[in-house]
This record gives C-alpha cells, structure tokens and sequence, in this order.
C-alpha cells in the first residue's frame, strides 16, 4: 500500500522533462485562459468599435485588483496546503484549503455589491472619458456582479495543481474558454449586444469553471478535498501574506494600466488607448506562458522543500532555469517578428491604431528577455513561504520602476518613451531577481 506522499504526483523525482510534462498543463491552462482573454478583446475591436475596446483597458485596473486579491489567497494558500501534504499533513491541509475557499467567496460577494453600489465614482476615479464611460458602466456592471465567479475560478485553478491533478485545470480552462468565444460571437456578432455581450460572454466562461472545480472538491473520496474548514484564521493571514507579492503584481497593473492610459489619452487620445491596449493584452498573453510554468512548478518545489528533499528541490531549480533562458529568447524575437500581425488582429492595417501599435510592440518586446527569471523568482520564493522576498521583486519591477519610467520616458521621448517604460523596469529587477536566487541557495537547499 504506496503512503499518501508516495502516492502524491508531487512527491515523484522531476527530471527536466518530467518537469516539464508536470507544468505543461498549468502553462496551457494560463495562455489559454490568455488567448481567450485576447480574443475577446479582439471581438470588441471589430464587432463594436475601437473605442469600445480602448474601454475595457480603462476598466481593466478595477479587475486587476479583484484578480489580484484571488490569485494571493490561491497561491499563497497553495503554498501552504502543498507544504503540509509534503510533511504528510493531508488531512490539516483539506480545511486550511475549504478556509480560504470560504474566506475568497465572501470577500467576492462584498466586493460584488459595494463595486456596483458606488460603479459611476468608482469608472470617474479609472480615468474614463465622456466618449469611453458609457462603455465602462455597461461592462463593469456585469464583471462586478459575478466576482465570486472569477474569484473561485482563479482559486480551484490553482488548487487542482496542488491536488495533483493540474490536468483539470487545463480542461476547467478549455471549456470555459471555448465558451467564452462562442457566446462572444453570438452576443456580438449575431445579436449585437455590443460591450455588454462581452461582459456576459466572460462571466459565462468564469461561472462555468467555477462549477467544475466546486465539482471536483465536493465529490473527490481522497487527497485535497473540501471538509471541514479550519478556526485558525493565522492561515488566511499566512496566505495573503505568502500570496502578497501575486496581489502587488496585480495592484501593480492597475497602477500602471491607469497611467498608460493616462499617457496615451495625453499624447494621443482615445487612438492611443486603444494603441495601448494592444500592447497589454499581448504583454498579458506572453506573459500567462511564464506564468503559467511557474504556477505549474511551484507546488513542486513546496512540496520537495516540505520534505526536505534538497537533491530534489535543486534539481527542479536547475530544469526551471533552463527552460526560462529558452522561452525569454524565443519569446523576445516571436514578438518582435510578429508585431505587425499581432496589431492587426486588433486594428485595420493603416489605421492610425494600427501604426502606433505595431511601433510600440517592437520596442516593447524586450522585455521579455528579463522578465520570465523576474516571474519564476517571485513564484519560487512564494512557494519556499517567502513572500518578503517575492513581494520585493513584484514591488520593484511594478510599483517601484514602471510608474517612474512612465512618468519620465515620455517627456523626453514621445510615444515611444511609453513603450519602454516596462522593458527598462524588467532589466532592473532581472539582476535583483538573479542575485537573490544566487543568494538564497544554500539557505533553502536548491544550490549546494
């Protein structure tokens, strides 16, 4: 009879390719949850109106804060629950999961009725102009009313990955995705709903995943599973506190999404934001790529560090690191090639929309030279319950650089000194980033 550990798929030995075989369901779960998240982007700009489209980007801060408070309780909470199924705990792990699964739902539900209670301060205060506000309020309205959807998708997403099962992920993410392009063709390319048929489709997508992981941790006999919640709340604090570097990279987009927009409504007027928001939803599609493979990977190394496993743990590190100098590479020159193509899923080749945009991602594609090793690093250390360390990396190539390069790059260089603003932020954070994996090696076991 194999012990729970044995039996556990986090507890087999990760060589490369395993390890890569393990995160490649968390990766295509991510960029597939990114390219649907694209596409209905993409829907709004051609079925409704570039302005429409230059809307959500302005709506956008609002649900990187609600996506934010998810992802730190669900990768925080992770970290915990897969550290105590390392040290054979499983059966304290099922309530501190049920706990934060609890706590996550109620904060969605206020955030549900205050965010509509007070949505026409609340799109005042995103920066929306008299042209984009009717968009917003019809959009946000929808969003805001299915926040406990959203919140329990991003939750069950990350906790099938600890359960051992990321598969489920990738299917909860397929389905929903294909579900949301379909009822995004129908509400706006057949019934014409405009902006709010986006907003249905999307929240159809989050309902349904979050159906099938409730599904799935209600009806499972063993491993992590729903039961009775824990009382000691120090988990939904530890959590937030593990997860705190996911909530500031989250907090950190909203910031930094509101002053691009700022900057481009300035330089170049709703065109510009419209621009824009071609850049962060390609940004917002490479980057799900790196996160979904440190999403995949972390529970790997808290449970190999909840074991004790140094050999393990250093293996793991070592396979990370190679796949990230490979995919930073690849990613930097795709998107470089690719600019154009990609401005014209969203624009009409000539159009000023397009000329700005494809300019833009050009320059802006460097950064994915860097900030792969920057999203493993925080990842990690969040998974090894460090989140100071994981925070200061988020802290820094988010609020502590971006804001400053966007204030500063434009005046001297236009348009394009937006489009470098994140690229210099990332360059900064990948040496602090590589010089606190060196650093730390010896301290958590993954470098002798």
């Amino acid at each position: 009879m194999p012990s729970s550990a044995s039996a556990n798929p986090l507890a087999q030995k990760q060589s490369a390719a395993a390890l890569i075989r393990f995160a490649l369901p968390s990766v295509a779960t991510m960029v597939f949850m990114g390219l649907y998240t694209v596409v209905d982007v993409i829907f709004v700009a051609r079925f409704v109106s570039p302005d429409a489209m230059a809307s959500i980007n302005i709506a956008t801060p609002a649900i990187n804060l609600i996506v934010g408070f998810a992802t730190m309780l669900a990768t925080g909470g992770n970290a915990i629950v897969a550290t105590k199924m390392g040290a054979d705990k499983e059966k304290e792990s099922r309530r501190d999961f049920t706990l934060v699964a609890l706590f996550g739902f109620v904060v969605a539900a206020l955030v549900a009725v205050f965010g509509n209670a007070f949505l026409d301060p609340l799109v005042g205060c995103l920066g929306a102009t008299p042209v984009l506000k009717p968009y917003c309020m019809d959009y946000l309205t929808i969003i805001l009313a299915f926040t406990p959807a959203s919140m329990m998708q991003v939750l069950f997403q990350n906790a099938v990955i600890a359960a051992g099962r990321p598969g489920v992920g990738t299917a909860m993410a397929v389905v929903c995705g294909l579900s949301n392009i379909v009822f995004d063709y129908l509400f706006l390319a057949v019934m014409g709903l405009g902006i709010s048929g986006a907003a249905w489709g999307t929240v159809a997508g989050y309902t349904i995943a979050a159906l099938i992981g409730f599904a799935f941790f209600a009806s499972r006999k063993g491993g992590l599973r729903f039961a009775k919640p824990s009382r000691d709340f120090k988990v939904i604090a530890k959590s937030c506190g593990n997860g705190a570097s996911e909530m500031v990279s989250q907090a950190a987009a909203a910031v930094t999404t509101f002053l691009f927009n700022a900057a481009m409504l300035k330089l170049a007027g709703e065109t510009g934001v419209a621009a824009v928001t071609i850049m962060i939803y390609t940004q917002f599609l490479v980057a799900s790529l790196f996160i979904g493979f440190s999403m995949g990977t972390a529970p790997v190394i808290s449970y190999d560090y909840g074991s004790g496993d140094k050999p393990a743990l250093s293996n793991v590190f070592r396979s990370c690191l190679k796949c990230i100098a490979a995919a930073s590479i690849a990613a930097c020159i795709l998107a470089f090639l690719l600019a154009p193509i990609l401005s014209a899923l969203f624009a009409e080749p000539g159009s000023p929309v397009f000329s700005i945009a494809s300019t833009g991602l050009a320059i802006f594609s460097t950064s994915f030279l860097f900030s792969e090793l920057n999203t493993f690093a925080s990842a990690a250390f969040t998974a090894l319950s460090n989140g100071k360390l994981s925070a200061l990396i988020s802290f820094l190539r988010t609020f502590g650089l971006v804001p400053l390069c966007i204030l500063l790059l434009p005046r001297m260089l236009g348009v394009n000194g937006v489009w470098m603003a994140v690229p210099i932020a990332e360059a900064v954070t990948f040496v602090l980033a590589a010089t606190l994996l060196i650093r730390n090696g010896k301290r958590y076991g993954y470098r002798g």
